[in-house]
């Protein structure tokens, strides 16, 4: 067992979501996946079956690996965000098996706001249904630019080549006008576990890759890797050694986009200081450069004035410094938009305080058009104006989803009430 430990812990890890109409079976194939990889515990395992048996089912039910809640398993439905890991040789993986119902899409913008791939999973008797289309316009308008279609229960179309053709075409004919960079579709039963992990004998005419094959070799979003460097200030830390005349400074934090090396010119923000990468450490020594995940301690040439929530960023590619934007909210909170509430915009490490000075429209991504609105409702994505009473240093989410994105927190309660994506005036 230990000699492979080394290999789990240096292989690359993939989010993935999975998301599709109610009753197309997401939460059956997560178990499935979890059962053939050997992801589960016997007991887990154990525990399963007798509910299943309970219940007086003849095979044993994988969907209640996922289905935690004891809400979910009295009403048969996924109803909140299951997060599960598991592991391959491979890689590792952590998935968000996310709620089918419209009411639940506040859900399904959090388990898909920091996924590298988006599993969209269609019954194949049903084709494109209005879910289906709902479910991938989110995932595309949360930054994901790469869909497995999982063209579920094969088995009960006889595992017709002609049947998973056709569904397949419909749903691109929808969706290549979304613009995704990749659309990998898979024909499977979950229930059975054909084209999920092995490969099964039903479907002889499919010559393509299984799931767990197609997980194992997506690219992982590399966008973030490729962003201009932006590194949010958590803590300031003054040290003198012995002998120093003068306290050097240094910054804590995360690098949360691009990379950075030491000799890199920078720029401090929002006071607009240019200076230098002095060094780079980590509590296992010094780094000659560092990148996006990378939690790490910065001092610069300079001698400069930083607190928490001030940004080190790219010199030649900074940030937008603003005090007003515009960007989509998803509403959480059951209660509706009260512009007299006093919130809070929380925006990497800096906490300001907030307004929603106008609402321009409501997102209608059923039928993929603007809806005029004079309100804001739990589950509703709308287009609004944002005002801060000090300036935060922000890009478009659509090009670095780390520092396009916030949320926003009711000052009284300090309930999380919206999750928002900075975009285009």
């Amino acid at each position: 067992m230990d000699q492979h430990l080394p290999t789990q812990q240096h292989t690359e890890l993939l989010r993935f979501i999975t998301c599709g109409s109610v009753d197309d079976g997401k939460s059956t194939l997560i178990g499935r996946l979890l059962f053939d990889s050997k992801a589960i515990f016997e007991d887990q395992l154990a525990a399963i079956s007798a509910t299943s048996q309970r219940r007086g089912m003849s095979e044993t039910d994988l969907a209640l690996l996922t289905d935690g809640l004891q809400a979910e398993r009295e009403q048969g439905i996924t109803i909140d965000v299951a997060y599960r890991y598991f592991s391959t040789p491979k890689r590792r993986f952590i998935i968000a098996d996310t709620p089918g119902h419209e009411q639940y899409t506040r859900n399904m913008v959090t388990g898909a706001s920091t996924a590298d791939v988006a599993i969209i999973l269609m019954d194949v008797r049903k084709g494109v249904l209005t879910q289906t289309r709902r479910h991938t316009h989110i995932v595309r308008l949360l930054g994901i630019r790469q869909i497995i279609l999982a063209i579920n229960k094969m088995d009960l179309v006889d595992f017709d080549e002609q049947t998973f053709n056709q569904v397949h075409q419909e749903f691109l004919t929808f969706a290549n006008a979304l613009g995704f960079d990749d659309i990998i579709a898979v024909p499977m039963s979950a229930l059975q576990g054909d084209m999920v992990v092995d490969r099964g004998t039903s479907m002889p005419w499919y010559q393509g890759h299984t799931l767990i094959d197609v997980l194992e070799s997506v690219k992982v979003d590399e966008n973030i890797q490729h962003a201009p460097f932006r590194f949010p200030v958590q803590l300031v830390h003054r040290v003198r050694n012995s002998g120093e005349l003068n306290e050097r400074r240094l910054y804590l934090g995360r690098v949360e986009s691009g990379h950075v090396s030491v000799g890199d010119e920078v720029v401090v923000l929002p006071a607009g200081v240019n200076t230098t990468v002095a060094s780079i450490d980590t509590y296992d020594g010094a780094l000659k450069s560092a990148t996006a995940g990378q939690s790490v301690t910065i001092t610069l040439s300079e001698q400069v004035d930083i607190s928490r929530g001030d940004m080190i960023a790219q010199k030649s590619h900074p940030p937008r410094t603003e005090k007003s934007f515009s960007a989509l909210i998803c509403w959480l909170s059951n209660a509706e938009l009260d512009v007299s509430k006093r919130l809070l915009l929380r925006h990497g490490t800096q906490t300001v305080a907030a307004k929603i000075a106008a609402l321009e429209y409501k997102l209608d991504i059923n039928h993929s058009i603007h809806v005029p609105t004079e309100k804001m409702a739990m589950n509703d994505i709308v287009k609004v104006l944002v005002r801060v009473q000090q300036p935060i240093n922000i890009d478009n989410y659509e090009s670095n989803r780390p520092n396009g994105s916030f949320i926003i927190i009711d000052e009284l309660t300090n309930d999380t009430v919206a999750a928002g994506m900075v975009v285009e005036n």
